[in-house]
């Protein structure tokens, strides 16, 4: 049976075909570019998410927060960041596609370049999430803890309704902290440190 769960501003909605099998990941592929408008994620039981286009508010957070992700992987050159379109299919088999997400270079390279062209089958190294109030907080924790039981080493759930960022890593319960400045990812990124004005305030500025 193939499940389509669409994400609404309040709550998801779950709708359910029982005469059709669940999409091989190449069916999947093909109903994704079939509906490029959409944003598509598909859990590890098969079930296909749809969510809305973000907010104009998040949208405008998740671009400050690429952005200084992106300043960090250009002065660093040991891995690829990746915006909130790019999906990549885990371990377990779900698809997914992190606001923000950073992949080591070595292991990028390992990927044949028809992988690199579809939803990579990789999970990334260090991935970020950025809760908005549509957003239900345990479905957010639920997918942070599968990005680090698939193989990222660091992830960061930023819970921006109640200011506070929860920090994932394997083997550790999540550690959250509140009305933080700044985040740093040491060790696993060393040298990055994200600051938060330009993800709690839209019209702050990030220092010269």
């Amino acid at each position: 049976m193939t499940t389509l769960r669409i994400q609404t501003e309040t709550a998801p909605v779950i709708v359910s075909f029982p005469t059709l099998a669940p999409m091989s990941r190449e069916e999947f592929l093909s109903f994704c570019q079939a509906n490029g408008q959409l944003r598509i994620e598909r859990a590890v039981t098969g079930e296909v998410e749809i969510m809305p286009p973000a907010f104009s508010d998040t949208g405008n957070r998740n671009f400050n927060l690429a952005v200084q992700l992106g300043i960090w992987t250009e002065e660093d050159g040991t891995g690829l960041g990746f915006d909130s379109s790019a999906g990549f299919t885990l371990p377990n088999g779900a698809m997914r596609s992190p606001d923000a997400s950073w992949v080591k270079r070595a292991k990028w390279n390992q990927l044949s370049e028809e992988e690199k062209a579809s939803f990579a089958p990789i999970c990334p190294d260090f991935v970020v999430e950025l809760r908005s109030k549509s957003d239900a907080l345990a479905t957010l924790q639920a997918k942070m803890q599968d990005y680090i039981d698939n193989g990222a080493s660091l992830a960061w759930l930023i819970d921006r309704p109640q200011r506070r960022v929860c920090i994932y890593r394997p083997q550790q319960a999540p550690q959250c902290l509140e009305n933080l400045a700044e985040v740093s990812g040491e060790p696993e990124l060393p040298g990055f440190t994200l600051t938060m004005a330009t993800i709690w305030y839209s019209n702050r500025r990030l220092p010269d």
